[in-house]
């Protein structure tokens, strides 16, 4: 699995945080579904496919002549558990700057 950061980097790029979008609201597409009304060519589309399959977003299988792109929710929620972790962990110093600052005052 990609490190938390390579995650927030592949969903930083408007295009494939649509493609998550849409595979999160219908599940399983084929790629060329998948990809309609993105307004970019079929190449381009298929590399950022590629970025989020690298990072472990996306999985494809063939089903006949077609390629299915799935989401995978683990990931998501593996980066999620990074970013609250690194949350809770800023709001502990916060609270921690507050309390210094207002105990001066």
């Amino acid at each position: 699995m990609a490190l938390p950061h390579a995650i927030y980097q592949a969903l930083g790029d408007p295009t494939r945080l649509e493609i998550v979008q849409r595979l999160g609201d219908r599940g399983p597409l084929p790629t060329l579904e998948l990809v309609e009304g993105l307004g970019m060519s079929r190449q381009a589309a298929t590399k950022h496919l590629l970025v989020l399959e690298n990072v472990g977003l996306v999985e494809s299988r063939t089903e006949g002549r077609q390629v299915v792109r799935e989401l995978k929710l683990e990931v998501l929620s593996s980066a999620e558990d990074w970013l609250a972790k690194r949350t809770a962990m800023w709001d502990r110093k916060l609270d921690a700057l507050k309390r210094l600052v207002e105990g001066m005052e």
